[in-house]
């Protein structure tokens, strides 16, 4: 049987822009309001309005997900305005283009942090109240192709993905018992500010493009959103918005060599610093 979505409530994390944005409008054709969080509030409303267009609530929620209070705060204000949750995208997170050992200490622990512990605490804090509830739901988190591979210069973000995709599939069988659905999401390189985000926070005038994000490997925010909602109605625990990347991923976990022999080629062309 189909699943219904019309009137559920999602929470969608990194909405103002790429991914988060889209995905929050095509869940408002699917009949879905939504609680639209993010820093940038100029950009938020204008997704709401979006959201509004299409015949649905949206509540905006100005927030940063790298404080430690966010998860409580988030989930009392999508009660505050709907009475419920049902979808929680943990999308927020960002990349830098650093080899690891240039990184500092407070570099890592804030990737990790932005992009790894504030959505673990978004979805372990969903998931108590959805259980306490007995309603059901479903969770999700963006991770990355590149949670199946590293990519030089770009490790500590892959390392952030991989964790991510580890904790979904625990918790997709962990929450079964109560009826909540958890996948992890793997877009290859998406249109969207990520690059130029990532450029800036490195230093750089613009960031080095890895293999998996060549134009033929890079899709528009509004592919991920379909798949995403594809997953809504048909769930399963990975969304991959590209066969030939997922391919490569299981080819390379196979043949290590293959990588390898990949990998060296594209670090030669950008690497910065000289091999210890």
């Amino acid at each position: 049987m189909r699943r219904v979505m019309k009137d559920k409530v999602a929470i969608v994390t990194g909405a103002s822009s790429g991914i988060g944005a889209a995905t929050a409008r095509a869940m408002a054709r699917e009949g879905i309001d939504l609680v639209l969080v993010a820093r940038r509030g100029d950009l938020l409303e204008e997704v709401a309005s979006d959201v509004r267009a299409l015949g649905r609530r949206a509540h905006v929620v100005i927030d940063d997900v790298a404080d430690g209070a966010h998860a409580r705060r988030v989930l009392d204000e999508a009660m505050r305005a709907f009475g419920r949750f049902d979808i929680v995208f943990a999308n927020a997170g960002y990349g830098m283009e650093r080899t690891i050992h240039e990184m500092t200490d407070d570099e890592v622990r804030t990737m990790f942090e932005v992009n790894f512990f504030a959505s673990l605490g978004l979805l372990r804090a969903a998931a108590v109240d959805l259980i306490r509830d007995r309603r059901g739901g479903h969770l999700l988190m963006c991770s990355s192709c590149v949670s199946k591979f590293s990519l030089p210069r770009h490790g500590l973000y892959a390392a952030t993905k991989a964790a991510q995709e580890s904790v979904c599939r625990a918790m997709r069988f962990e929450l079964a018992h109560a009826g909540i659905e958890v996948a992890s999401v793997h877009p290859v390189t998406t249109t969207t500010e990520f690059y130029q985000v990532s450029a800036k926070r490195s230093g750089v005038r613009q960031a080095a493009v890895p293999p998996h994000a060549r134009p033929f490997f890079t899709q528009s925010p509004e592919r991920v959103a379909k798949a995403i909602v594809s997953c809504l109605y048909s769930p399963r625990s990975e969304v991959w918005t590209s066969a030939t990347v997922r391919f490569s991923a299981a080819l390379f976990t196979l043949c290590p060599w293959i990588l390898d022999a990949v990998l060296r080629r594209e670090a030669s062309r950008y690497s910065s610093t000289p091999s210890l």
